[in-house]
């Protein structure tokens, strides 16, 4: 289920179980696949997905859970003493207050950002809003049209649980986003990985992340398949009873009431009903004309990209 409110995590008196890596995004770049294969390894303990504990300045609806210090914290309760304990969440990247909380959180932390050429992403972002019911405008393009009035809050429908997420450009700003954790904990503790990269040659990529995460290497000798692949909804009905507000808020106002093991119970049903009305298709292709525009307007930040990461990427304007 979800919840409002966020912890500020720097006040969480320090723990054993306090977890020591991050994969913080960008949306759609492959950090659900890369938390799935990282949680394969004997030496690695990840927790849930998209938990959120961190960036207070993240506006996040009903649609999301976001535990206090005490239940985040228990999210790793049955890490078993493995030297790696992570989560990933991927709006961390986006937040302007994450980086530091972290920091406070554990300076110690390892940080692995995921990135992938920024029409593709947002393209692939939009179908996942469409999905989960953020998102109610037919096309990409009168997605990305009306980006001013959102940033105003504005046109927006019940289900939507992060208008920040609906201000699409805002999504790919990638340098200002990866510069902020460089500075924040210095770039021998963050690993940043191309979307390209992991899609052609996972393996490789996989054993590099485990090197920077200093574990021993441990092959998957051809087991790597798509994770998180393009979704459509069964049912629109059903998911707007799944992604009603109101439906969400009620469950919400009960849990004080519930012992932990009804709530979570009330999760797992949840995902499994989510589950049980989604189909995996491709989704249509993205209009050339508007993926050369979105290139073209791109093509800046690309080359701020690849100054900061010190490798060529230009070939993702062209």
């Amino acid at each position: 289920m979800s919840a409002q409110q966020v912890m500020p995590c720097g006040g969480v008196k320090r723990t054993a179980n306090r977890p020591n890596f991050f994969i913080i995004g960008a949306p759609k770049c492959g950090t659900t696949a890369m938390a799935h294969y990282l949680s394969g390894h004997p030496e690695i303990f990840m927790a849930r997905k998209e938990m959120h504990a961190f960036g207070a300045d993240l506006r996040f609806g009903a649609r999301f859970y976001r535990r206090e210090p005490e239940a985040y914290l228990a999210e790793f309760g049955d890490w078993d003493g493995q030297p790696r304990s992570g989560e990933a969440s991927v709006w961390y990247l986006y937040s302007q207050q994450a980086a530091s909380e972290i920091r406070v959180f554990n300076p110690d932390s390892r940080i692995i950002v995921m990135l992938r050429e920024p029409a593709e992403m947002l393209y692939s972002l939009y179908y996942q809003f469409r999905f989960d019911a953020n998102e109610h405008l037919p096309t990409f393009e009168q997605a990305l049209d009306a980006e001013d009035e959102r940033r105003l809050g504005l046109g927006v429908r019940r289900p939507t649980y992060f208008v920040q997420g609906l201000v699409y450009r805002e999504t790919a700003r990638y340098a200002q986003q990866v510069r902020r954790f460089f500075d924040t904990f210095g770039r021998e503790r963050v690993h940043v990985v191309l979307y390209d990269d992991f899609a052609s040659n996972p393996e490789q990529v996989y054993q590099r992340t485990l090197d920077f995460l200093e574990v021993k290497p441990l092959s998957f000798q051809n087991r790597f398949r798509v994770i998180n692949g393009n979704k459509f909804v069964r049912s629109c009905l059903l998911r707007s009873v799944l992604a009603d507000p109101l439906v969400r808020a009620t469950v919400l106002a009960m849990r004080p009431w519930l012992p932990s093991s009804v709530f979570g119970a009330l999760q797992r049903a949840e995902a499994t009903i989510w589950r049980c009305n989604t189909r995996f298709a491709r989704r249509p292709p993205l209009n050339p004309e508007l993926r050369a525009k979105l290139k073209r307007e791109f093509a800046p930040e690309v080359e701020r990209l690849s100054r900061l990461l010190g490798r060529d990427l230009t070939h993702w304007s062209t």
